[in-house]
């Protein structure tokens, strides 16, 4: 049974209401000794709590899109098939270009995301990751007059633990977005969240670890590879972008400042620069592979200042501090925007309330890249 299906949900609900009509029916008709009736009780009362808190841990779940599956949750979904040593750039020699198409079948996402959401499950060819992927097509991708057309395309990322389902579900960025792409506020982006959740237990700060996880590969090469090759989706780094909150505003700045060939923009909400900051972070683990992980420390050692634009908000200790470090350490043609928030904490609530200004702002920076482009070639 799905973990995040309606059938469970019900099925704790009836449940609960149980577990509370029980005492109020046997309390006093139990018979035996002492001992078992004092027992009967106190079972009663511990089956009451234990539907009580299934049923607040599933709306809580539901609500924002923490565990897709049992293996997430019990800390049992490996995704990982291979982790080969793949090279400084992650491509291990490999041009993804020039590599077979990769096509896939795609079915409605119907786990409470809203209207229009497909996904697949996607075997990386490079990073050697199995995982699925979620795909929203703006309105215009559709139209007529677009049928030659190219959409730009954002990445987006949920925190730890995290669904593919969390930015169209709990953030309702699609629901948020698609009047304003048809007013033409917006640019027409295509939304695609990969699953960042790929170890029992882990998480991989969206990194390559030699033996463990080609994390960054499967994000920024294979996914990418795999919206190319099945949706008229921009090729080119102008039309890509990158957003994440939490743990994936921590991917979401990494990935934009290592991989300018990749992207043009990345989105950091209430994210960090220390890996360290996510106690469950397989990247803090080694003294080397936390500073080579953090993304102030990959700006700084660029051998030259990533033509990106970075937009970074939080509250002053929750992601705003390191947004200036990162604006404090930005060289041209690198470009930092800092948001400050005042309250509102560390929420999906914060984050819902934000897509609409980051894809303003995504298609302002992002400039002719953010556009429908004719499409090249075949």
């Amino acid at each position: 049974m799905s973990l995040t299906g309606t059938p469970l949900l019900v099925i704790a609900i009836l449940a609960a209401a149980a577990a509370l009509l029980l005492p109020l029916v046997l309390w006093t008709r139990i018979g035996g000794p002492a001992f078992v009736r004092g027992l009967s009780r106190l079972l009663m009362l511990g089956f009451a709590q234990v539907t009580a808190i299934l049923v607040v841990f599933l709306l809580v779940n539901n609500a924002n899109g923490l565990y897709d599956t049992w293996g997430d949750l019990l800390g049992g979904g490996d995704h990982v098939n291979a982790a080969p040593d793949l090279g400084p750039d992650g491509t291990g020699g490999r041009n993804a270009a020039s590599e077979p198409k990769v096509k896939q079948q795609f079915e409605p996402y119907t786990n409470k995301v809203g209207k229009g959401v497909v996904k697949t499950v996607l075997k990386g060819q490079v990073s050697g990751v199995e995982g699925d992927v979620a795909v929203w097509l703006p309105p215009q991708y559709d139209d007529p007059e677009y049928r030659d057309k190219t959409f730009p395309v954002v990445e987006l990322l949920p925190g730890y633990p995290g669904s593919i389902g969390a930015w169209f579900g709990t953030l309702k960025a699609q629901e948020q977005l698609t009047p304003m792409m048809e007013r033409g506020e917006v640019a027409p982006f295509i939304l695609v969240s990969p699953r960042t959740t790929l170890l029992g237990g882990k998480d991989t700060g969206c990194a390559n670890v030699p033996g463990v996880v080609n994390a960054d590969t499967w994000l920024s090469v294979d996914v990418r590879k795999m919206v190319t090759d099945n949706f008229r989706a921009a090729t080119g780094a102008d039309g890509w972008a990158v957003a994440g909150y939490s743990a994936g505003a921590h991917c979401a700045a990494k990935l934009a400042i290592e991989h300018p060939d990749r992207y043009r923009a990345g989105v950091d909400l209430s994210g960090y620069n220390d890996p360290a900051a996510e106690k469950d972070s397989i990247t803090a683990k080694d003294p080397k592979l936390r500073q080579e992980s953090n993304p102030l420390w990959i700006l700084k050692h660029a051998k030259t200042p990533p033509r990106i634009s970075l937009y970074v908000s939080g509250e002053r200790t929750d992601g705003y501090n390191d947004g200036l470090a990162l604006k404090a350490a930005a060289k041209p043609p690198t470009a930092v925007t800092v948001v400050k928030l005042n309250g509102g904490g560390h929420a999906s609530a914060v984050w819902k309330s934000q897509v609409p200004e980051v894809f303003r702002w995504l298609t302002r920076e992002m400039g002719a890249g953010a556009k429908a482009a004719d499409k090249q070639g075949v």
